[in-house]
């Protein structure tokens, strides 16, 4: 079926992209704008793949003819939430002179990272490099790349004021010959109460004429279901927040209900381990599938159940991120048999595989890239491609104007998704590697549209409910939580971590960046990856030491979400992709991540989703450095409860807590209390009494 999906919400002034689903570069599609609100001028294209880009809020409908027949969509746009910003750096904190400075771009998650869209101009009255951009309310950051590098740059951090975004979440019930969706509508931190809009998926028979729409709940009588309906629904008011799902069917008389967009059960009691694979096996060993399955017993010692290898496709960086071929293994790691006979060992050992699925770019050798720089008939679009007078790079590239990247990525152009042959060509890749892997790490998820990452949901969960869809979506966008992805990098927490490990902020910023989850519109039902570093961050043992790395550890273990570990984290690797510490690794630490992963898969209180600051009072060290809170129980004081404390300073403290708890740890199997408290060199987790 070529229908191209569910309803799609966005805000004026953020083009959607529309596109048929199973898409056939052979077929002929066409789109025609049917509505539009009025005062609008809205136009979509002629192509198969259009963009809308509303400029009033209302209601957009669409129609796509397809071989198939003609398909319904729906648009809704809400008020721009965006202000312009002026943000500016000074020069004096620019190590190079303003006078020899040529050009200045600036790049941040409001341009997708793309150089040369947005630049700087001096104001020689402020003695300052400047530029406008629209942000919606929150925190953001903006890089300025002087003379469209990165040597030097300028970060600046910027903060706009207003509402986070309300959330939403569905739950259905019968009510005699009645099916009720009720939705419980969550006000923002800072925003009022939102109204709920409810929408009909277009491509079900249910109409409007057949539902009643009142304080928040939509009725419709039982007989009115006759295949499977979805209802969905959207939190309004100041901000509008993200659609929540409700499938309905009605089999036997029997009503049953399904939310699609949450996430499988496995993921919320799974503990994550990324390898960054050519560097796993050691010094003189060179990594391959067979290595790797030969200390597949290292993963079960430390009590993981969930591993992401970094890619495992053919590329001729070690990294594996410039791929040269989307179907076949590297071919210095192994054969495909090879690759299905580690994931066979891996999941006899009761640990699942996610794969690192790449579908933003390739590498500028891969043939196909080549073949479109050379003009040849069939690959001409592609790869996206920007006016000439964008580009930043010094390569002098062959075919009309650029292509498009992200940052200074010029070995790794980005595929064009307006293309149909695109669009079959990925999802072919999908296809390939669902039926091997139990998940997919989607590389660089915030670059792709979100209605290709709709198409590529459907298709992993018909092949497998239980399948994973981990988004790397830096800085983290609940968007991105709509009917697309299951596990949401916490960039947040991450940035908390490296600021309380580095002095600059009090432990107890954690449990602030915890609250940034439901602020920026994820529902409570969203899982988190929560992490310390990984492949492309500098390694925290580094930056910030030992003392405050176990800490850190320790609130990624202790804390709702999937905690991941980062190969070499626990062995003491200060590189950032450097090779395995084996024979000179750091036991202690090693034993510690252990004693906090089996702590972990015992205690259910860790994994549960509720967390209660609780008042210390501290002694003996920075209190600054310190924070506790209590895990699980209902709140009411009668569940099984446990207290973490969690020193990030290199001295040990003596704490008082606000509750009584039991004198051992835990973790260590010591016994803490002393005179004036319970003593914490890094982390301890106590049975609350």
């Amino acid at each position: 079926m070529h229908h191209p999906g569910p309803p799609r919400f966005t805000h004026v002034g953020s083009p959607v992209e529309l596109a048929p689903r199973n898409p056939d570069a052979t077929a002929a599609f066409s789109w025609r704008l049917l509505d539009r609100p009025e005062g609008s001028e809205a136009t979509v294209g002629v192509g198969p793949v259009v963009h809308l880009d509303p400029d009033v809020p209302g209601a957009y409908r669409l129609e796509l003819d397809a071989p198939d027949g003609t398909h319904r969509q729906t648009v809704r746009a809400f008020p721009d939430p965006r202000t312009n910003v002026r943000v500016a750096v000074a020069a004096d904190e620019v190590a190079v002179p303003a006078e020899s400075v040529d050009s200045v771009s600036v790049i941040g998650r409001f341009n997708d990272f793309t150089m040369g869209r947005h630049r700087a101009t001096f104001d020689e009255d402020e003695g300052e490099w400047a530029v406008e951009a629209r942000l919606p309310p929150g925190d953001h950051n903006l890089i300025f790349a002087f003379d469209d590098g990165f040597e030097p740059y300028a970060d600046v951090d910027v903060s706009v004021e207003g509402p986070g975004r309300p959330r939403v979440s569905l739950d259905g019930r019968r009510e005699g010959d009645e099916i009720v969706v009720a939705a419980d509508a969550d006000p923002a931190p800072d925003g009022s109460r939102p109204d709920v809009e409810f929408y009909l998926d277009d491509r079900d028979s249910l109409s409007r004429d057949d539902v009643l729409v009142a304080d928040d709940e939509l009725r419709v009588t039982v007989d009115t279901i006759s295949e499977l309906t979805r209802v969905h629904a959207v939190p309004v008011t100041e901000r509008h927040g993200i659609a929540d799902t409700l499938e309905l069917a009605v089999e036997d008389g029997e009503a049953s209900f399904r939310r699609p967009a949450d996430p499988p059960e496995w993921v919320r009691d799974a503990t994550m381990y990324q390898i960054f694979v050519h560097e796993f096996a050691g010094e003189t060993v060179e990594t391959t599938f067979e290595e790797i399955r030969r200390r597949v017993p290292y993963l079960e010692h430390l009590g993981v159940d969930t591993l992401w290898l970094t890619p495992v496709v053919e590329s001729p960086t070690r990294h594996g991120y410039h791929i040269t071929d989307l179907f076949d293994t590297a071919s210095d790691l192994g054969t495909r048999e090879e690759f299905e006979s580690l994931v066979d060992r891996l999941r006899e050992a009761g640990i699942r595989v996610l794969f690192d699925l790449v579908v933003n770019h390739t590498s500028r050798d891969h043939p196909a890239y080549q073949l479109h720089e050379a003009g040849v008939e069939g690959y001409e679009d592609l790869y996206g491609r920007v006016p000439a007078e964008e580009d930043t790079s010094d390569v002098e590239w062959a075919a009309d104007g650029a292509p498009a990247y992200y940052f200074n990525w010029t070995k790794i152009p980005n595929l064009n998704y307006d293309s149909l042959r695109t669009r079959e060509w990925m999802l072919d890749v999908v296809d390939e590697w669902l039926p091997v892997a139990d998940g997919f790490r989607c590389d660089v998820a915030w670059g792709v549209p979100h209605g290709f990452w709709k198409e590529v949901r459907a298709r992993a969960k018909a092949h497998d409910p239980d399948f994973l869809l981990l988004d790397e979506t830096v800085p983290r966008d609940a968007d991105f939580r709509e009917n697309e992805f299951d596990l949401h990098y916490d960039t947040d927490l991450y940035y908390a971590l490296r600021r309380i490990g580095g002095g600059e902020a009090p432990a107890t910023e954690l449990l602030d960046a915890l609250a940034d989850s439901a602020r920026r519109g994820y529902p409570d039902e969203a899982a988190h990856m929560r992490y310390v570093e990984n492949h492309d961050e500098d390694r925290y043992l580094a930056e910030c030491g030992p003392d405050a790395l176990r800490a850190a550890a320790a609130a990624t273990l202790t804390l709702p979400g999937t905690p991941m570990i980062y190969y070499g984290q626990e062995r003491g690797v200060t590189e950032r992709r450097g090779t395995m510490k084996w024979h000179d690794g750091d036991g202690d630490s090693t034993a510690f991540h252990r004693r906090l992963v089996a702590v972990r898969n015992e205690e259910p209180a860790l994994r549960s989703d509720r967390v209660e600051p609780v008042t210390v009072d501290v002694a003996g060290a920075a209190a600054d450095d310190v924070v506790a809170y209590e895990r699980g129980g209902d709140g009411d004081g009668d569940d099984d409860r446990l207290v973490v404390v969690l020193n990030f300073g290199g001295d040990a403290a003596t704490v008082s807590l606000d509750r009584p708890v039991a004198s051992s740890d835990l973790v260590s199997g010591d016994e803490v209390a002393t005179e004036g408290g319970i003593r914490v060199e890094d982390a301890v987790v106590l049975r609350a009494e």
